[in-house]
C-alpha cells in the first residue's frame, strides 16, 4: 500500500519545475481574497455570529484545505486520472442526484444545490465541474479521430452534457449550468471538435436562452405578492429602476451598482464600505465584488482583474505546451472555468448580464467552491511540470 502511494506521488522522469509565475499569481489572489472577505463580511459576521471574523476564519480553513489538496494533486501525474474517466462521469451524476435525497439535501432559498453531511454544507455542483472536466477531456482524447463523425462526436457530447445539465436545472443551479456548458464547449473545440457542430450547439443554446427569456421575462408574483426571482433577473437587466421592482426584486442589483459607483477612481478605503452595513445582501458571497469596488476603487480593481487575466494567460500557455491532448483539454478547461465564472459573477453585479448567483472564484465565501477551484489549480500546476518546453525558458526567448 505504501509503495503504491509513493508511486502515485513520485516525480516523473523529465519533469521540470512548475510554472512559478502561476503559483505566485494564485497565492496573490488568495491573499487578496482573504483580506477583502475579512473586510466585506465583518458587519454581517458580527450581527449573525457575534464574531467579526466568523466567515474569515471558516474561509481560511477552507483555503488551507484547498492548498493541501492543490499541493497533493500537483504531485500526481495527471495521466493517472485518465483511466478513471467513467468513474468521474458516474460520480458527477451521483453527486447531482444526492441533492434530491431526503435527509441529505439542504435548501438555500429556492435552490436545492446543497447537501448536509455531519452538519457541513457541501455544494456537489462545484465538485462536478472538475469531475466532468476529467471525463470530457479523457473522452475527447479517445475520440479525437472520430469527432467529425456526427454520431461519434457531437451527438454523444450533447447527450452526456444534457444529462448533467438536466440534473443541474432541476436544482435549479442555472449559473453553474451555464459555466459547465460554456466550459465544455470550449474544451470540445480545443479537443478537435468539428466547428460546424459547435456552431450547431451554440445555436441550440441561444434558442434555449431565448425560450427561457420569453418565459422568465413575464411578470410572476409569488404568494407574498413579490416578483419571482427568475423573472426579476431579466427584468432588472432591462430596467433596474422600475418603480415596481427597484425596492423588491431589483434591490440587490441597485445596491450593487451604488457600491460600485461609490468607489470612484481610488475607492473609499479598505474597510470603509457603507454598503456592507446591511444595505447590500450577500456581501461575503456572490456580491463581494461591489464591496471590493467600493473600497479599493477603479484603479486597484483593474490590478485585481489583471490577476484573473494573468492566470488565464499562464494556463493558456500551459495548454499549448501540454505533452498530449488530455493535458491540453484539462488545462484549457480549468482556465476557461475560472474566467467564465468570474465574468458571470462580475457581469451580473454590474448588470451587463442577468445575475447568475455564482461565487467569484478564489474570493467569495464557500468551502466547496474554494477547494474545488484549488484542486483544479493543482492539476494545472502538474501539467505545467510536464510541458514540452520549460515555460520560463520560452519567456526569455
Amino acid at each position: 500500500m505504501i509503495q503504491k502511494i509513493k508511486k502515485w506521488f513520485a516525480p516523473l522522469k523529465g519533469e521540470h519545475e512548475p510554472d512559478k509565475k502561476l503559483i505566485v499569481a494564485l497565492a496573490a489572489i488568495l491573499l487578496f481574497g482573504l483580506i477583502m472577505l475579512s473586510s466585506a463580511s465583518s458587519v454581517v459576521s458580527y450581527l449573525k455570529n457575534n464574531n467579526s471574523y466568523y466567515y474569515f476564519n471558516h474561509q481560511l480553513i477552507a483555503i488551507i484545505l484547498g492548498a493541501l489538496a492543490c499541493y497533493l494533486i500537483s504531485r500526481v501525474d495527471y495521466h493517472r486520472w485518465q483511466k478513471f474517466a467513467l468513474f468521474f462521469l458516474f460520480s458527477s451524476i451521483g453527486l447531482l442526484v444526492l441533492v434530491f435525497v431526503p435527509g441529505l439535501r439542504s435548501n438555500y432559498g429556492t435552490a436545492r444545490s446543497w447537501i448536509n453531511i455531519f452538519g457541513q454544507s457541501i455544494q456537489p455542483s462545484e465538485l462536478v465541474k472538475l469531475a466532468f472536466l476529467f471525463y470530457l477531456s479523457a473522452w475527447l482524447e479517445v475520440k479525437k479521430n472520430q469527432l467529425n463523425d456526427y454520431s461519434q462526436g457531437i451527438l454523444p457530447f450533447i447527450v452526456i452534457l444534457s444529462l448533467i445539465g438536466f440534473l443541474m436545472y432541476l436544482q435549479p443551479d442555472l449559473g453553474t449550468l451555464l459555466i459547465l456548458i460554456s466550459t465544455s464547449i470550449a474544451v470540445f473545440f480545443v479537443g478537435g471538435g468539428n466547428f460546424k457542430h459547435i456552431m450547431l450547439v451554440g445555436l441550440m443554446g441561444l434558442a434555449a436562452i431565448f425560450l427561457i427569456y420569453q418565459v422568465s421575462s413575464r411578470p410572476v408574483e409569488n404568494a407574498n405578492g413579490k416578483t419571482d426571482y427568475k423573472a426579476s433577473r431579466f427584468q432588472c437587466l432591462k430596467d433596474p429602476n422600475n418603480e415596481k421592482t427597484k425596492l423588491d426584486a431589483c434591490y440587490q442589483i441597485n445596491q450593487s451598482l451604488i457600491a460600485v459607483g461609490s468607489g470612484g477612481i481610488f475607492g473609499r478605503g479598505l474597510g470603509q464600505s457603507r454598503q456592507k452595513f446591511n444595505y447590500l445582501p450577500e456581501v461575503y458571497g456572490d456580491a463581494i465584488f461591489p464591496i471590493i469596488s467600493e473600497e479599493i476603487g477603479f484603479i486597484c480593481n483593474i490590478a485585481f482583474l489583471f490577476l484573473f487575466g494573468f492566470i488565464f494567460y499562464r494556463g493558456y500557455l500551459i495548454s499549448k505546451k501540454a505533452p498530449d491532448g488530455f493535458g491540453r483539454n484539462l488545462a484549457i478547461g480549468v482556465v476557461f472555468w475560472m474566467i467564465i465564472q468570474a465574468f458571470f459573477n462580475i457581469g451580473g453585479m454590474i448588470n451587463i448580464i442577468p445575475m447568475t448567483g455564482v461565487p467569484l472564484p478564489f474570493i467569495s465565501y464557500g468551502g466547496t467552491a474554494i477547494i474545488s477551484i484549488m484542486m483544479a489549480m493543482g492539476l494545472l500546476i502538474n501539467i505545467s511540470k510536464q510541458t514540452k518546453e520549460n515555460l520560463r525558458v520560452r519567456n526569455r526567448q
